[in-house]
């Protein structure tokens, strides 16, 4: 799975994600040609937003500082983007 998610690790890549916060443990799967983020995190204050962007960032295997929330602050479907 790492794989395949590594090819997004490209600076300018649009990453589209399903969430799904309160999950039993923190996991990232690719789903159907989608990739899901489960996190233990409340959607609470950004919690769940930090726990994805960390969970996104160390499967595709860069920096968090690298990932950019663009779309879906309160929402369940989000887009990230890799930054250089």
């Amino acid at each position: 799975m790492n794989d395949e998610l590594n090819d997004l690790a490209v600076p300018g890549t649009e990453i589209s994600v399903r969430v799904t916060p309160k999950a039993s443990r923190n996991m990232v799967k690719l789903q159907d040609g989608s990739i899901r983020v489960y996190v233990t995190s409340v959607p609470e204050g950004g919690k769940a937003n930090a726990a994805v962007q960390k969970q996104l960032a160390k499967a595709l295997g860069v920096a968090k500082s690298r990932l950019t929330l663009i779309r879906g602050q309160t929402a369940r479907d989000k887009v990230f983007r890799v930054e250089r």
